[in-house]
């Protein structure tokens, strides 16, 4: 069994829109919180800054509100191919563009800023359609559960 991984995120929210990263694999297209996995020695916000700088080009000092959530995503199947634990941040970003996001990482296709009302349609890993819709600055952390999408 291979150990679970750490990947931490933001809900990057401008102007009432969520911002999306499209990554592709053969045959598909779907959608992830901007973020990616923890280094050995990293904090969760060290990984979370390095990972945004990658993903959008943010490379500036914002507030950041959380953990607001956290969710496991587990291949079924024993053994056990893939568990990515998220730990999920959040931030409003309205004094900010999101509009001119860039990436250096290879993996990000394209960037999105969604309406809530936009998400039920989109393929995100993990499907977190509803919290993203739902959730508003100060909620509790919630755990999310156990979600899989192949």
């Amino acid at each position: 069994m291979k150990e679970p991984r750490i990947r931490v995120s933001a809900l990057l929210a401008w102007r009432g829109r969520v911002l999306l990263c499209r990554q592709e694999k053969p045959g598909k297209e779907y959608w992830l919180l901007p973020g990616g996995g923890v280094n050995s020695g990293e904090t969760l916000l060290e990984a979370l800054q390095r990972e945004l700088a990658e993903e959008t080009g943010i490379d500036y000092e914002f507030l950041l509100e959380g953990p607001i959530a956290l969710a496991d995503s587990i291949a079924p199947g024993r053994p056990v191919i893939k568990h990515v634990v998220h730990i999920i941040f959040a931030s409003d970003l309205s004094e900010h563009s999101l509009e001119e996001v860039s990436s250096i990482d290879d993996a990000v296709r394209g960037h999105r800023l969604f309406a809530p009302d936009e998400l039920a349609d989109v393929v995100i890993h993990p499907p977190i359609q509803h919290f993203l819709r739902n959730w508003q600055p100060g909620d509790p952390t919630v755990y999310l559960g156990s979600l899989w999408i192949p």
